[in-house]
């Protein structure tokens, strides 16, 4: 049954500052990595909590989607790293059906990082030295945990505007997969 004092009350709540960030995509690299590293500093420098946090979508065999917040770990040739133990809904998603989203989302500076792409297992002794990188390691060994890498297909980088004539910046990955 249809609410209207909840849909009003969700009308009425701001989205972005009133001051946002430009964005001109032909200025911008076109590495799509080199790019969020910049966004990222420019997160870090307007304060944003966890701007290296993001929510990743991952599906079952049968399409059935889920998402949840992770943390990236690091971005090189391999792709894009996050960790999830390979025994949890994540873990287990990934290995029945390995593509994924990662969505970040810089609410103070109206942005927005989505890449996609399909996602690999890192090896045993990489997701064992981030393990012991975690803070409060104690030392002790985890073997479910599992570092991956998404390999992007997509990224798009998407700033808002107060025009509400928003940026959609697409970037293919650089060997144009």
């Amino acid at each position: 049954m249809p609410n209207p004092e909840f849909r009003r009350k969700l009308r009425a709540l701001p989205d972005f500052p009133a001051e946002l960030p430009d964005f001109d995509p032909a200025a911008a690299p076109a590495d799509p990595a080199e790019l969020f590293r910049l966004w990222l500093d420019e997160a870090l420098a307007a304060g944003v909590p966890q701007p290296h946090a993001f929510s990743l979508a991952t599906a079952d065999t049968a399409g059935s989607p889920s998402s949840r917040m992770l943390i990236l770990k690091d971005i090189d040739d391999d792709g894009w790293q996050f960790a999830t133990a390979r025994t949890s809904r994540k873990g287990r998603e990934l290995a029945a059906n390995p593509r994924a989203a990662m969505n970040f989302f810089w609410q103070a500076l109206g942005r927005q990082v989505r890449v996609a792409g399909s996602v690999v297992p890192l090896s045993d002794e990489a997701s064992a030295a981030d393990w012991d990188e975690r803070p409060g390691a104690d030392g002790t060994p985890n073997p479910v945990w599992q570092l991956y890498a998404l390999k992007p297909v997509e990224t798009e980088f998407w700033q808002a505007r107060a025009d509400r004539n928003h940026i959609r910046h697409r970037l293919p990955p650089l060997d144009g997969r």
